[in-house]
């Protein structure tokens, strides 16, 4: 979902104005709760992608300036090696950092192993009432607090307006219109209708949503990819793919998916606020006003994105738990948040930040918020991250013909209950 490499010289760019919002406004006194003066080293990993990376490491380090004897290490590690890398490091009891940009699938899984520190009561949970309900959701874990919200977000429909304008079609509101104007986009400007991602497996979600299905029952502790929704979610992607309305990919798909989308070689994708800053570099898109975003297509039963977003979460076993509450408190604040929303065109979770001007007429916030409130929340529990890998390696069955729909439902099926023992 993110990608990221190393950073880049744009830190002087960030500038650090206050803003008037409220709802945790800064990082605080400078002192821990005993009133002594903030020191040490602080260790962040970042999992933001090559676009971000620069702006989010401006961020922390100015942290430096209100707690001048706290260092700040930051560390930019590529999103697909992170879990892992945290998991190793932590498992280990070396080189795992103080605090992490945690995914919000990885929130219940870290803690559910002892990996993470409750933040309830320390000052890293700064007025969590003017967190977005939703956000704050994916911070819990049997009934405590493991992290803090950081950005929300969702999945939509990105297009090239200039090519579906030369197509003579309209913005696709389901997947049939969608195979329509593909069909139309090819024949009178050569591109391809849409990139559909077929190496991850959170873009399957939109498809198994339009079709009316979910992963699992949380509430009734029953598994439901398999059901006959779930079906005909493989079905779309594959008849997708097979009718030529879309492109794909085995592997390399971010990479893949980003440049025919900037080149004009694809001329739709699905895709969140994260990708803006790529894009608005594309070729294509250097006047960004080229660039539409729209609600994903709608299946045969429904339409709806997942809820996705970042937190940051301290790591169990940092020896410098004051600054890392402080400096969570600091990156989780209104006025970082309003910075990131000015910089990256990313979604707050403070629902005061909203109300800044700056925040309220961003044309992405304007259409990413309504996508945010109906989002489908994913299943806030230690094996959410461990869902997508049984999809992932069905999708790939599905697309190449080595599976159908049917048998990669009930695959997936079985595979989900191998991993939650007590769902039926």
């Amino acid at each position: 979902m993110r990608r990221g490499i190393a950073a880049t010289a744009l830190f002087a760019a960030v500038a650090m104005t206050a803003s008037a919002c409220g709802g945790g406004d800064n990082g605080g006194s400078g002192t821990d709760a005993g009133g002594t003066e903030l020191s040490g080293t602080v260790t962040f990993w970042d999992t933001s992608n090559e676009a971000e990376k620069a702006t989010y490491q401006a961020l922390a380090e100015g942290f430096e300036k209100e707690h001048p004897k706290v260092d700040v290490k930051y560390v930019n590690v590529p999103f697909g090696e992170a879990n892992a890398k945290f998991k190793n490091a932590a498992g280990g009891n070396s080189g795992a950092p103080d605090v992490m940009r945690t995914e919000v699938a990885w929130v219940a899984d870290f803690a559910s192993i002892g990996y993470l520190a409750p933040l309830d009561g320390t000052p890293a949970l700064d007025d969590g009432s003017d967190h977005l309900p939703q956000a704050a959701a994916s911070t819990r874990y049997e009934g405590k607090t493991y992290a803090v919200p950081q950005v929300i977000d969702t999945l939509a429909l990105f297009y090239n307006k200039e090519l579906l304008t030369k197509a003579g079609v309209e913005v696709p509101g389901s997947v049939a219109e969608l195979k329509t104007a593909a069909a139309e986009i090819t024949e009178k400007t050569g591109a391809t209708g849409l990139y559909l991602r077929g190496d991850d497996p959170y873009w399957f979600l939109p498809y198994l949503y339009g079709e009316g299905g979910d992963l699992v029952d949380e509430k009734n502790k029953t598994v439901t990819v398999d059901d006959e929704a779930g079906v005909r979610a493989y079905r779309v992607i594959k008849d997708l793919v097979d009718s030529k309305a879309a492109i794909t990919d085995a592997s390399d798909g971010w990479n893949n998916m980003q440049n025919a989308f900037k080149s004009g070689k694809v001329a739709m994708m699905v895709n969140g606020p994260w990708a803006i800053e790529d894009v608005k570099a594309g070729a294509r898109f250097k006047d960004a006003g080229n660039l539409g975003v729209a609600p994903v297509p709608a299946g045969s039963a429904g339409q709806g994105s997942p809820q996705g977003g970042w937190n940051l979460s301290v790591y169990a076993g940092s020896k410098n738990l004051d600054a890392s509450y402080a400096f969570v408190k600091y990156m989780s604040s209104a006025k970082v948040q309003q910075q990131t929303t000015e910089k990256l065109s990313l979604l707050p979770t403070r629902t005061s930040v909203y109300e800044v001007p700056s925040v309220a007429d961003n044309e992405m916030v304007k259409f990413f918020k309504p996508a945010v409130d109906k989002a489908v929340e994913r299943p806030w529990i230690a094996e959410g991250n461990a869902l997508f890998e049984p999809i992932r390696l069905q999708m790939a069955n599905v697309l190449s013909g080595e599976t159908s729909p049917d048998e990669a439902a009930a695959n997936t099926g079985d595979a989900y209950r191998k991993l939650l023992k007590d769902y039926k």
